[in-house]
Parts: structure tokens; C-alpha cells; sequence
């Protein structure tokens, strides 16, 4: 009798608990939730945490971070999965957006040149005039590849940039000679180097690639939103934190089997070793924690402003970019403190 009572006093908590949030229905967009840039939003979803806190999550895939970006600045969608670095560049137009866990501590992005043009690369100033993929205009990896011609004192437009979306057109878009450099995440880019289809000029898989692209950490994947969405909801923006924060702390623990199980079989492009093997290449690019940090911020607006004149230092306001709150509590409610 008393384990039965017990038991109803925990479901009646949990449901007083769920009951605070403010929105349960949520809209997440994501740009290429395919990429292992996106593993720990698809594991979140497939392993059940959305529920666990209360959220009945719809996630819409669109063919780059921009893309998504927009669905959100249109109202249409809540919650944007995508790249921090969107939060500075939003500032900059006055529009105000926060993220607030991060999922991603590396890019995961790399720049690799087409097998037959491999022989003349030596520096970024060789891409002059040569036709570069991208996710989307104006995305993560778009980015990079911004930051890396700037590494060879080309400006965007030196280069042709073209939206070619991710998997499977990307390998489609370079066999058919539609582009001449890809700025990708993987599986993609691991599959084709392996195939000898490119060759890597730049890699940020892992923490020592960006630091050495970038001069320091560099903050990717992230759930953000617009500052007011996270004011009038916090409660639904917890529970959001929540789920992608036990999402992180699973995954530490996790085999790459147990990934490999977690994860649609149309996302490992027919071929579950070759994903496997992407997968260990970018492990130590995912967060830990889900904590951002100040010098990750500040590596950022540095890149930003190094190619975007829209982007200046002195007018931005790093600490309204991202906050910690929410993962602080997160992981005080899981038994992990930071």
C-alpha cells in the first residue's frame, strides 16, 4: 500500500511539474538534422527525453541553418537547432536571440578541394574564383569557408557560393562537377575523402582543428530562440534543457552500437560503417555539458567580424547572446553540477 502511494505521489509531482510549462506543443527547425552536426537533437527526439519533461516536440528540417533562422523570424517555428554564432549576427541587425545549451563545442565543419584540383592548393588564396558548396548561403558552413578565405585575404565574394543542402546532394553536386570545394559536416565529408573525392584544406572535428582554424573554442550547435520567447517561456525553455542535456550526458556513456541504434537508417547513407567511422572522427566535437563558454563567445565575434563589416565588436553585447541559467539547473536536477 505505501509503495503504491508513494508511487502516485511521484506521478502526481511529475505531472505538477509538466503542468508548469508554458507551451507544451514546440516547434524546433533545424538546417540538415541528417549531418552528425545535428546528433544530439535527433537523439534527444528518438530516445524519448522530449516527452520525459513534458514537451510534445515537432522538429521541421530545412536545407541549412539560415533557412531554419528564418523559420523562426517568421514566427512559424519556436525554436531554431543551429549554430550560435546566429545569435551575434541577429544583434548586429537588432534583433535580439539567446542560446541556451549548447550542444555542439566544435564546428564539425570541413573544407575540402575536389580530388583533381588537390595538387594545386598550397594556401586559402587558391580558391580564388572556384565554385564552393555550402549547406546554405548564409549558414555555419558558409561561415567557415567565409573565415577560411579571409585566412588568405580573399574576401566572399572572391568565391561562387552555392547551396547545395546536405548528404546526399552534397556527394551528387560534387560527382556531377557542380562545385569545386565543399564547406560540410559530416558523414559526407568523411565518406568522400575516404573515397579520395577531396582532400581536406581545413577540418573542425575536433577541438584541437578548430583552435588551430580558429585560434581558440568555438561554440556550433546550440538550441536558440528569440530573447522574449525565452522570457515569457522559461519553464518550456527548461524542459527543452533538460532533455538536451541528459541527450549529452548519454551520450558520454554510450557505444557507437547504441548510437548507431538510436539513429533513422536513412541518415547513415547506406553505409552504417562508413557513419560509424564519421562518428568517432567528430566525438570529442560534442559538448559534455551543455555549458557555453565566454571565451568560445568571444572566439566567435572575433571570426564574425573578421568578414562580416556588419558584425562589429564594440556594438555587441556577448552575455545577451547565451545563458548558462537553464543548464545550471539541469544538471542540479540530474546530479551532475559543473
Amino acid at each position: 500500500m505505501k509503495r503504491k502511494l508513494l508511487a502516485w505521489v511521484l506521478v502526481a509531482a511529475a505531472a505538477q511539474v509538466h503542468a508548469q510549462i508554458e507551451k507544451r506543443e514546440v516547434h524546433i527547425a533545424v538546417g540538415g538534422k541528417t549531418a552528425l552536426y545535428y546528433l544530439p537533437l535527433t537523439l534527444t527526439e528518438r530516445l524519448g527525453l522530449f516527452k520525459d519533461e513534458g514537451l510534445n516536440v515537432r522538429i521541421s528540417d530545412f536545407p541549412g541553418g539560415t533557412r531554419s533562422l528564418e523559420a523562426v523570424v517568421g514566427g512559424s517555428a519556436d525554436v531554431v537547432s543551429g549554430a550560435y554564432e546566429h545569435t551575434i549576427n541577429m544583434q548586429a541587425r537588432k534583433q535580439n536571440f539567446q542560446a541556451f545549451v549548447l550542444a555542439g563545442a566544435a564546428p564539425q565543419i570541413s573544407v575540402g578541394i575536389a580530388g583533381p584540383l588537390a595538387a594545386g592548393y598550397r594556401s586559402p588564396k587558391d580558391l580564388k574564383g572556384l565554385k564552393v558548396g555550402v549547406s546554405a548561403p548564409g549558414s555555419s558552413t558558409n561561415m567557415v569557408i567565409n573565415y577560411l578565405l579571409a585566412q588568405g585575404g580573399l574576401k566572399p565574394t572572391d568565391v561562387a557560393i552555392i547551396g547545395v543542402g546536405q548528404g546526399a546532394t552534397v556527394i551528387a553536386a560534387l560527382e556531377q562537377g557542380r562545385v569545386d570545394v565543399l564547406s560540410q559536416t559530416d558523414p559526407v565529408m568523411t565518406m568522400l575523402e575516404k573515397e579520395g573525392k577531396i582532400k581536406l584544406i581545413a577540418e573542425t572535428r575536433t577541438p584541437q582543428g578548430t583552435e588551430k582554424l580558429f585560434g581558440g573554442p568555438m561554440p556550433a550547435a546550440s538550441l536558440y530562440a528569440p530573447v522574449e520567447f525565452v522570457r515569457k517561456n522559461p519553464n518550456t525553455v527548461q524542459a527543452l534543457t533538460n532533455a538536451t542535456v541528459r541527450a549529452l550526458l548519454w551520450m558520454q556513456d554510450a557505444s557507437p552500437q547504441q548510437i548507431l541504434a538510436a539513429v533513422p537508417e536513412e541518415y547513415l547513407l547506406g553505409n552504417k560503417a562508413m557513419y560509424l567511422f564519421a562518428f568517432n572522427n567528430v566525438r570529442p566535437a560534442y559538448s559534455k555539458d551543455g555549458y557555453f563558454s565566454e571565451a568560445g563567445a568571444r572566439t566567435t565575434l572575433k571570426a564574425l567580424a573578421s568578414f562580416n563589416p556588419a558584425v562589429r565588436p564594440e556594438s555587441i553585447n556577448l552575455a545577451e547572446t547565451y545563458t548558462n541559467e537553464f543548464v545550471r539547473k539541469a544538471h542540479a536536477k540530474y546530479g551532475r553540477k559543473k
